[in-house]
């Protein structure tokens, strides 16, 4: 009987084909490595980001993470005040594969009707009133506007009274000469049709003398009065976009630059106020209280920014402490962000950062003066109360 050998595969591998393999694998990694240390080095506002995956990372909150968890130790479930909610979990999956949220029934509409994005934000606390359809609505000029360096022709000015503030007492104490509050205008342009001669779209109601400006110019009187040291950024911001052709959606990116100067050069900042006026009309933004008709406040915060927390637990502190002293003034807390809203308003750069809008396009100065001196009322005593639980024995303020 004859034996056959089977033929043998013999593979033949060349050492210079390893050492290349490993080499490229090594040029990948580097690479990846690379592109990815570039990315993450960007200014926030340069980085690649996708709306559809940051909106979808925003449905899963540490809550449910941590009741997913809770579900393979159910140890865990001690932990969560409500217990054992399995529903949490099975509606934030709905939302996130259908993008419709069982609690929000705009979620139904909001992707299908023109402009109905603007909506898209959540209101944190409301103030009296308040409800989603006249929640704070920030409007852009028309792009002539913006180009355009002639103003409108004034009116009214003469009836620009400033309420009397009363005998002002010396303060019981101050920060010493320290500036510790910033306060700045995205948008610093920002005007109000009374004033405005032949002026009535809401969306043309900017100018470069009679605008925004005044109300932080009035804060900081008050500020001084109640012993607190604040500084009045007063960049153009709308003329430095004009001159460098770039669009309002810039505003925050250019006031950014003033805000971080600020902070390089003064270590005592302490606030972040960017004061605004809203593009609602005058039934959504004034209120009378004890006779006296005051402009609505409304405080805006970031959803995208890191210090949300922070700067949402700050602006309800305020908001609560307002309406105490002054009901119905404060129209509340609402959080912005998504695609259509800058989501950041450069609150990521302290957890003490507000942006308030004051009045709407038809108030009066003194209607948005009597509201600036009761939001400063209210935050002076706010300021010194933390500080006398920071500081019980107050040594580093004069009294």
């Amino acid at each position: 009987m004859k034996r056959r050998n089977s033929p043998g595969i013999i593979t033949a591998i060349h050492g210079s084909t390893i050492i290349k393999t490993f080499l490229g694998i090594i040029a990948l990694l580097l690479f990846v490595f690379s592109v990815s240390g570039v990315m993450t080095s960007l200014r926030p506002e340069y980085r690649i980001s996708s709306n559809s995956v940051h909106t979808v990372a925003n449905q899963f909150t540490g809550k449910m993470l941590f009741s997913m968890l809770a579900n393979e130790n159910h140890y865990l479930f001690n932990a969560l005040p409500e217990g054992k909610q399995e529903s949490i979990i099975t509606n934030q999956l709905i939302k996130v594969s259908t993008n419709i949220s069982l609690e929000d029934p705009r979620s139904l509409l909001g992707r299908e009707l023109p402009g109905f994005s603007i909506f898209d934000n959540e209101i944190l606390v409301a103030g009296e009133g308040t409800n989603y359809t006249n929640m704070p609505y920030e409007s852009s000029p028309p792009v002539d506007v913006l180009n355009e360096e002639r103003d409108a022709s004034l009116q009214n000015l003469d009836e620009i009274e400033e309420p009397d503030k009363g005998v002002t007492n010396q303060p019981n104490q101050t920060t010493n000469g320290r500036k510790v509050v910033e306060i700045y205008h995205s948008h610093n342009r920002e005007s109000y049709l009374p004033y405005l001669k032949g002026v009535t779209n809401p969306d043309l109601a900017y100018h470069s003398k009679i605008n925004i400006t005044k109300l932080g110019e009035r804060m900081v009187e008050d500020l001084a009065d109640k012993g607190i040291g604040s500084s009045l950024d007063k960049t153009d911001i709308m003329g430095n976009l004009n001159n460098k052709g770039l669009n309002y959606a810039k505003s925050y990116q250019e006031s950014r630059k003033s805000v971080q100067t600020a902070l390089a050069n003064n270590k005592d900042l302490e606030y972040l106020i960017d004061i605004h006026r809203d593009s609602k009309r005058k039934k959504h933004t004034t209120i009378t209280i004890k006779g006296k008709e005051y402009a609505k406040i409304a405080f805006v915060i970031g959803g995208n920014n890191p210090n949300f927390e922070k700067n949402a637990a700050l602006a309800n502190k305020i908001h609560k402490a307002l309406e105490k002293k002054y009901p119905g003034i404060s129209r509340g807390v609402m959080k912005q962000g998504g695609s259509s809203h800058n989501g950041i308003y450069n609150q990521d750069l302290s957890g003490n950062a507000m942006l308030l809008e004051i009045g709407g396009v038809d108030n009066t100065f003194e209607e948005m003066y009597l509201t600036v001196d009761a939001f400063t009322e209210v935050f002076s005593e706010f300021y010194w109360d933390a500080k006398a639980v920071d500081n019980p024995t107050g040594d580093s303020e004069a009294r």
